[in-house]
C-alpha cells in the first residue's frame, strides 16, 4: 500500500461512482449474457466502497484486497453476512483470469447479497468517513 494525502473529493466520487453503478447494474435482467457483466459490477461496486475508505485514509491500495477487507471491518447489521463479498472477489477472479462462466444460481446469489449488503455498507461507509474527517463531506 501506498501512501498518500487523504482525499475526501476524491472518496465522495468513488462512492457515488459505485451508487450508480449498482443502482444501473441491479435492472439488468439476470440471464446467461449478461451474467459475468452482473457479477462483475456488483463486485466491483462493492471494492469501489472499500476503495473510498481508503482514499479517505490516504492509502493506495495496489489490489482488491486490501478494499474489500476495508469494507469487511465495518460493523453494520445486514441480512446477509458481508463476508460473502469475499466470494464475490474469487468469483470475479475467476471470470476474469480463468474464463469462468457464472450460473443462473450464483448471479441470483450475487444480487440478492447486492440487494442486502450494499445499501447498509453504503451508510457505514458514508457516516465512517463523515465522522474521521470533520470537512465538509456532503454525501449525495
Amino acid at each position: 500500500m501506498r501512501y498518500k494525502r487523504p482525499d475526501i473529493k476524491n472518496a465522495q466520487s468513488i462512492i457515488e461512482a459505485a451508487q450508480r453503478e449498482m443502482k444501473f447494474t441491479l435492472t439488468l435482467e439476470p440471464t446467461k449474457d449478461a451474467a459475468t457483466t452482473i457479477t462483475r459490477n456488483i463486485y466491483e461496486s462493492f471494492r469501489m466502497l472499500g476503495d473510498a475508505l481508503l482514499v479517505a485514509e490516504g492509502i493506495e491500495s495496489q489490489d482488491h484486497i486490501a478494499p474489500i477487507k476495508e469494507l469487511l471491518k465495518l460493523k453494520v447489521e445486514t441480512k446477509r453476512p458481508i463476508n460473502l463479498i469475499s466470494n464475490l472477489r474469487r468469483l470475479r477472479h475467476n471470470i476474469n483470469y480463468y474464463g469462468y462462466s457464472p450460473s443462473i444460481a450464483e448471479v441470483t446469489d450475487t444480487i440478492s447479497i447486492a440487494k442486502n449488503c450494499f445499501k447498509p455498507l453504503h451508510d457505514a461507509v458514508i457516516e465512517k468517513i463523515k465522522s474521521q474527517h470533520t470537512t465538509n463531506y456532503t454525501p449525495e
